[in-house]
């Protein structure tokens, strides 16, 4: 199993100023963060898009060519591009030029969005939601099969044997994220794509048919089974009660601000335990803990990758560098030893 580890810059107020975090520290923290995952050796940093003002990347692209020179090892993806409200022609030249750069680490990670400011900024009607994903996400098939492109659709100009520069050495890894919506699930297995499963509430078996029907649909289109990873909310620390005590209050403000737009109650610290006990769906505990939990997921869906989003609203930073080199040094090769062991006894 892959494990790493995803962020969108997320900008709240800082914990131990009690001031709302600068958009240049944030993405200063934010470098220190993959350039640490690298060192501990953990597998994938995924920087999510979004354009909102307690957010601060927007262009996945340009921080992820930033950390690909300070790093040597790590895949860099994006988590998500919002493919519906971008140029797909766009988005394979960019994440084909920081594959260049990294030397081969680049993956893309499509997905609708789940916010929607992206849709009025770039002139997209929010009735073409379905869409507008489905025509460029064909589109982005495309672009990484073959060097010059005919194509048509509606909501993008034609392309008529153009050709598409520059290349990357090999084909982009492109993956669907998903929220928990059966069509979404299935559109992944149908195009043989790999998908990114977010489970950040409810229990874990809830999702399972979510994977069931994109295997099952890859197995109907004639593809083999395709790659699935599970990304959730989560934190660590040394403690069980030092991580819960940390994360609790920037997961309440983050949580809370969305849950205010979207007609949620506010999240109560009952709510938050029950969320990191072993059948909720945040990770949030000691190494131990979170291992088990990992584990646990495993033997209900059997996914080849884990990525946690460790930054829900701002956190300390030195304990999230801590909380990065627990996940890379004992999470991690906790888990994939365990699996390694399982495999060789089966």
């Amino acid at each position: 199993m892959e494990i790493g580890i995803y962020t969108f810059g997320e900008r709240t107020t800082d914990p131990e100023t009690d001031l709302l975090i600068s958009p240049a520290e944030r993405l200063r923290r934010l470098m220190e963060e993959i350039e640490l995952a690298d060192q501990v050796g953990l597998d994938v940093f995924g920087v999510g898009e979004h354009h909102r003002p307690d957010y601060t990347v927007s262009a996945p692209s340009v921080v992820l060519a930033a950390a690909a020179q300070r790093t040597k090892k790590i895949r860099l993806t994006s988590a998500v591009t919002v493919l519906s409200s971008d140029d797909p022609v766009r988005v394979f030249q960019q994440f084909a030029t920081l594959d260049l750069i990294s030397q081969g680490r680049a993956e893309i990670m499509v997905g609708r969005g789940s916010f929607i400011e992206s849709f009025p900024l770039f002139g997209y009607d929010l009735n073409d939601y379905n869409t507008l994903f489905e025509e460029k996400l064909g589109l982005l098939l495309e672009l990484r099969e073959s060097e010059r492109v005919t194509w048509k659709g509606k909501h993008r100009p034609s392309l008529d044997n153009l050709g598409v520069y520059p290349r990357p050495e090999k084909p982009l890894p492109i993956w669907i994220a998903v929220g928990g919506t059966p069509e979404s699930s299935v559109r992944a297995g149908k195009f043989g794509l790999p998908m990114a499963l977010g489970i950040i509430g409810g229990m874990p078996e809830r999702f399972t048919p979510f994977a069931q029907l994109h295997r099952e649909a890859a197995r109907e289109a004639g593809h083999p089974t395709p790659r699935l990873s599970i990304n959730s909310h989560g934190f660590i620390a040394d403690t069980s009660q030092e991580a819960a005590d940390t994360a609790f209050p920037a997961f309440k403000a983050m949580m809370d601000r969305i849950g205010r737009e979207r007609g949620w109650s506010p999240m109560t610290r009952e709510q938050f335990e029950f969320s990191r006990s072993l059948r909720g769906a945040d990770f949030v505990g000691s190494p131990q803990e979170v291992i088990e939990k990992i584990l646990f997921q495993h033997e209900i869906f059997g996914h080849d990758r884990f990525l946690l989003q460790l930054t829900v609203g701002t956190l300390p930073h030195k304990k999230v560098l801590r909380a990065i080199e627990l996940l890379g040094t004992e999470v991690a090769p906790a888990v994939k030893q365990n699996l390694a062991q399982k495999g060789a006894s089966s």
